[in-house]
């Protein structure tokens, strides 16, 4: 006899939400064809389909309107359990920094790896600019952080690292305008000193068209073909591309994510959220 699991039915909660198997699968950090493949299963055991699929993704079958309500309680209740059975006696505040183009989805991994088993500490969380990180943790106004560096100072956990490169829209050639356009980050951090050291070096005219605080603002004016911009190299997509030596550009630094804590504090629930931090980064 078949059973439903309550990984199926995360899978099929998950989907649901979003309407799109895409989006669902990246919603439980799976692949795609992974949660076909569990729907396909579900489908299976059921003898009936729980969505209908159209272009756009699906939308609840019949037996799919039945099914919802039953998964959300029964992964409620699942969930409510572990948090009783695995949860500890910690408790207070926990002040956290994140970047603001972390922090969806890096947030919510944290969050769940750490709320499940420390139901008792209050997350206060700061999504802002990381560039004032550091200055907050030597203050005392941030117990943890998560930031970008080019070179990490000793005592900092590296979570993640990848390398910057300048950009530019394919369907705009705006390194034959005279003076260049460029889109910097609005505040000081190291990337745009980083940026401003090489048009200074390239020993070329360039204006400061666009100005942002956050990566999807720079972003979106080097995708609109507004100007060319330093970014991280997952930031590429198939309508940018990388500007490299044969175009004036010269090899750019390596940007570290990196996990810093308050020097003058040290509790269990610092440790703890360290811990989670690491784990939702894979580590």
């Amino acid at each position: 006899m078949n059973h439903l699991s309550s990984d199926l039915l995360r899978t099929f909660l998950a989907v649901a939400e979003t309407g799109s198997v895409t989006d669902g699968a990246a919603q439980i950090y799976r692949s795609q064809s992974a949660a076909s493949l569990q729907i396909r299963k579900l489908e299976d055991m059921l003898g009936q389909p729980v969505f209908d699929r159209h272009g756009r993704g699906v939308v609840l079958t019949e037996a799919g309107e039945r099914l919802l309500p039953v998964a959300r309680d029964v992964t409620r209740k699942l969930d409510a359990t572990m948090r009783d059975l695995t949860s500890d006696d910690l408790h207070g505040k926990l002040r956290l920094g994140i970047p603001d183009d972390q922090s969806k989805g890096t947030l919510s991994r944290i969050i769940g790896e750490f709320a499940q088993s420390h139901p008792l500490v209050d997350l206060e969380v700061t999504c802002a600019m990381s560039a004032g990180f550091p200055d907050a943790l030597a203050s005392g106004t941030l117990d943890l952080a998560i930031y970008e560096v080019a070179h990490p100072q000793p005592g900092l956990d590296v979570l993640r690292q990848e390398q910057t490169c300048w950009m530019m829209s394919r369907h705009h050639d705006l390194l034959a305008r005279d003076p260049i356009p460029v889109a910097l980050f609005d505040r000081e951090c190291w990337w745009r000193d980083a940026a401003l050291e090489t048009l200074h070096t390239m020993e070329r005219p360039f204006r400061t068209v666009y100005s942002s605080q956050s990566v999807a603002g720079v972003a979106a004016a080097i995708e609109a073909g507004v100007a060319i911009g330093l970014l991280g190299e997952t930031s590429l997509t198939r309508d940018l591309k990388r500007l490299g030596p044969k175009d004036g550009f010269g090899e750019m630094p390596i940007s570290r994510l990196v996990l810093g804590l308050n020097p003058n504090a040290d509790s269990p629930s610092i440790q703890a959220m360290r811990i989670a931090i690491h784990k939702s980064f894979g580590q």
